[in-house]
């Protein structure tokens, strides 16, 4: 499929202040020189601003990366993740058209979406808010038909719950992902057969009783979200305290060898953390402590050569 730029761009894209500073967070996940490998990340973070991935937020991250503008270009224009086009102000709808979804009815959901959002994928709806595309396998077979909204699943749909979906969040609210039809999460229709204590007294599977804590099914991000910090990156609130007088950990000092960083909820979790200078701790001894051996195998006496010889002969 060929994948083109909008004819419609904007004048310029910058990041947040907030999101500017998680990619240069992201860019330190990489050795000197190898930045470059954070170009995904990036370029999604972007299109999670602005909603879809306008040429200029694309050479902005290019320039972040040190990247030729064609590089950045090869990476949006493969990935179909990345919209493009402009996609509705507050939801692009993809409808799952593969073959068990298909089946289950996705060519009434396809319909649904014609009807009330726009006649044809990848167009805006007349008042904006809207668009909607039909994509590939989104892996949830067992409570197809199926949809994504979002970063969300809303499973087991039909055509009548999905135009109740888009109603819904054209009317401001915040529809509840996972199954529509009372199920759990992908048990059997007539009720689970094994492990049916799973539940465990709650309403929601995980995913979606996380995202209805979080109230974020639909939301985008915009850096105003408390970021999930990279653990490797020294803040001046983590900087190293000692209790007085006793050389130990401050109180609010990991324990040794851990960093925190606080998760999507602002719950203080542990990760390990790499060394003061933001790597991994080295597996080899420390200076003066022993050499490991070298490996060594049937062939090892002397160098191997290029070519096949050197490994028959």
């Amino acid at each position: 499929m060929l994948r083109r730029l909008s004819p419609v761009q904007p004048e310029s894209f910058e990041f947040t202040s907030a999101n500017l500073e998680w990619a240069r967070a992201q860019m330190t996940k990489y050795p000197e020189g190898r930045q470059q490998s954070a170009v995904i990340p990036l370029l999604w973070r972007a299109q999670e601003q602005e909603g879809w991935l306008p040429r200029p937020a694309i050479e902005y991250v290019a320039d972040m990366l040190g990247m030729a503008y064609i590089r950045a270009l090869e990476v949006a224009t493969f990935y179909f993740m990345f919209q493009l086009h402009p996609v509705g102000r507050i939801a692009n709808i993809q409808i799952c058209g593969t073959t068990t979804c298909m089946i289950c009815g996705a060519e009434q959901l396809i319909a649904v979406c014609r009807e009330k959002i726009a006649p044809t994928p990848h167009t805006l709806s007349a008042d904006g808010n809207f668009s909607w595309e039909e994509v590939e396998c989104l892996g949830a077979c067992s409570n197809a038909p199926m949809a994504q909204i979002g970063k969300d699943f809303y499973e087991d749909l039909t055509a009548e719950k999905l135009a109740a979906l888009i109603d819904a969040l054209a009317a401001g609210q915040l529809p509840v992902p996972g199954p529509q039809n009372g199920r759990f999460s992908s048990e059997p229709l007539g009720g689970p057969v094994a492990l049916a204590g799973l539940k465990g007294g709650e309403e929601y599977n995980a995913s979606v009783a996380r995202a209805v804590r979080l109230r974020d099914t639909v939301k985008r991000i915009d850096g105003t979200e408390v970021p999930i910090l990279t653990p490797w990156v020294r803040r001046p609130e983590q900087a190293d305290q000692t209790k007085e007088g006793t050389g130990g950990p401050g109180p609010d000092e990991p324990a040794p060898g851990m960093g925190r960083r606080p998760d999507a909820t602002g719950v203080t979790v542990q990760q390990a953390a790499g060394t003061s200078a933001g790597r991994p701790p080295s597996r080899t001894e420390p200076a003066g402590g022993p050499t490991p051996p070298p490996m060594r195998g049937i062939r090892n006496r002397r160098p191997l050569r290029h070519g096949c010889r050197s490994l028959v002969g």
